[in-house]
C-alpha cells in the first residue's frame, strides 16, 4: 500500500474542501477519532456530508448544531473496514480543535486524524482494527516523525471536551495487532 501526493491509494478519495497548508510541513502525531451520525448510527451518507460540507441539517433533529460547520479528518474506517480519505496527508485537515499534546498546542497542524465510525461506548469492528492496522502501518512507513508511541486518542489532546474513541476502543488489542503486524 502506497501514497501518492498524500493520498493514500487504497482509500476511498471522498475529498473535502476543510482543509489548509500545514505551517511547518511535519507530521508526527496520528490522532483517534469516533464519529456517528445521526449519534449511533451507522452506516448511512452524514459523515461524508459532513466532511464535504454539504450536510442536509434538516434531515435529522440532532444536525441542527452542525450547520455551519466546518471540519474535516484525514480518513475514516466504517464500520465494515472501509477506508475513506478526504484530506492528503500532506495538509491539514480540520478534526482536532483546540488542542495541545505536551507543550504543543494546535495539534491539527502537526497530526493526522482517523475517525472510526463508531461511538464512546459500542464496541468497534474487528473489520476496523484490521484497517485502523494496516493503514497505521502505512502511515509509519511512509512518515518517518510518526511512531508507535505517538498515537493518542482525541481525549488525550482535548480532555476537557473530549472522550473519543472512548471505553470502548481496545487500546491494547490495537497496539499488540500494530506491533505484530
Amino acid at each position: 500500500m502506497s501514497f501518492e501526493f498524500g493520498w493514500f491509494t487504497a482509500a476511498r478519495r471522498c475529498e473535502s474542501p476543510h482543509f489548509n497548508q500545514r505551517p511547518f510541513g511535519e507530521i508526527s502525531l496520528l490522532v483517534i477519532h469516533n464519529i456517528s451520525l445521526p449519534a449511533g448510527c451507522f452506516g448511512l451518507p452524514y459523515i461524508d456530508q459532513l466532511f464535504q460540507g454539504c450536510l442536509d441539517t434538516n434531515a435529522d433533529n440532532s444536525f441542527a448544531d452542525l450547520a455551519g460547520l466546518k471540519v474535516s479528518a484525514h480518513f475514516l474506517i466504517r464500520r465494515d473496514g472501509e477506508c475513506v480519505q478526504y484530506v492528503s496527508c500532506d495538509d491539514r485537515a480540520w478534526h482536532a480543535g483546540v488542542s495541545r499534546y505536551g507543550e504543543r498546542e494546535n495539534c491539527n497542524d502537526f497530526s493526522i486524524g482517523i475517525e472510526l465510525e463508531g461511538t464512546d461506548t459500542e464496541p468497534y469492528t474487528a473489520a476496523q482494527y484490521q484497517q485502523l492496522v494496516e493503514l497505521t502501518q502505512a502511515l509509519l512507513a511512509q512518515y518517518s516523525s510518526l511512531s508507535a508511541e505517538r498515537i493518542v486518542g482525541h481525549c488525550d489532546i482535548a480532555p476537557v471536551r473530549k472522550t473519543d474513541p472512548g471505553p470502548s476502543f481496545d487500546w491494547e488489542r490495537y497496539l499488540t495487532k500494530l506491533r505484530d503486524f
